[in-house]
């Protein structure tokens, strides 16, 4: 097993301590989302069975089961997964990940990853997509991005690369459209932009809820986001963050007979 596959899994499963932070801090979704990705694959969500893999605590989820979906949750981290039960005893919640997936073939209609799908291995997750999706189903991936045309943004992702040796952000986002056509997927894409203003200390506890300040011992975290405070509020005196995101969403149609 390689040393970067365990240095993944170590940053994907610090999630799990902070899993009640990560469910009241991290941004949700428009409903242009589903709106697009019901566009773009032809396909309702209504009636629809969805596998949402890579479910954290169940903010896609809860958005999917509001379309009308009959959603199985799939989660391989302890933490996210008891948060996720706490807020959605009902819905049915599989303890894995996205390259095994315990399912049948041919058992979904869609299956679902909110900023997630980078934690998987493509050439895995996609065919394991592929073999549980029935014929006309898809594969959705989709990453809120924070707008980095606005200069705080991109002023905060240089402090963080810097403090965090383990930052990563998004750039990888695009080329899923190629990875999905590559195996066998038929693709289509979006980009919406939408925006949200929050409080400072919930600005402040998203971004402690990243796995790349999630791993940091205790004394450094709390020094990066007090550093991140007093630059924050330089910004937004008032308090208030507005964030703009560029929601970036590639579908993979099944066409397999």
């Amino acid at each position: 097993m390689s040393s970067s596959f365990l240095h993944g899994t170590t940053l994907s499963s610090s999630f799990g301590a902070v899993a009640a932070q990560y469910d009241a801090a991290r941004p949700s979704y428009p409903q242009a989302l589903f709106d697009a990705i019901e566009e773009l694959t032809g396909r309702p969500l209504r009636g629809a069975r969805v596998l949402d893999v890579g479910a954290g605590t169940g903010i896609v989820t809860r958005l999917l089961l509001g379309r009308g979906a009959e959603v199985v949750a799939v989660e391989p981290t302890l933490g996210m997964a008891r948060q996720l039960a706490s807020v959605l005893p009902r819905v049915p919640l599989v303890r894995a990940d996205g390259n095994r997936l315990p399912f049948a073939d041919r058992s979904a209609d869609f299956v679902t990853y909110g900023q997630a799908f980078h934690w998987t291995t493509p050439d895995q997750s996609v065919p394991e997509a592929r073999r549980v999706l029935r014929p006309g189903g898809a594969l959705a991936v989709f990453w809120n991005v924070k707008d980095r045309s606005q200069g705080w943004p991109a002023a905060q992702e240089r402090r963080l690369t810097a403090a965090c040796p383990d930052y990563h952000g998004y750039g990888a986002v695009n080329q899923s459209a190629s990875e999905l056509e590559r195996l066998g997927l038929r693709t289509g894409k979006a980009l919406l932009k939408w925006s949200r203003s929050i409080p400072l200390e919930q600005s402040l506890a998203d971004l402690g809820s990243r796995s790349y300040l999630a791993v940091l011992p205790e004394p450094r975290r709390a020094e990066v986001l007090a550093a991140e405070r007093e630059a924050l509020l330089a910004v937004f005196p008032d308090g208030v963050v507005r964030e703009d995101f560029q929601l970036d969403l590639t579908v993979g149609v099944n066409d397999r007979g």
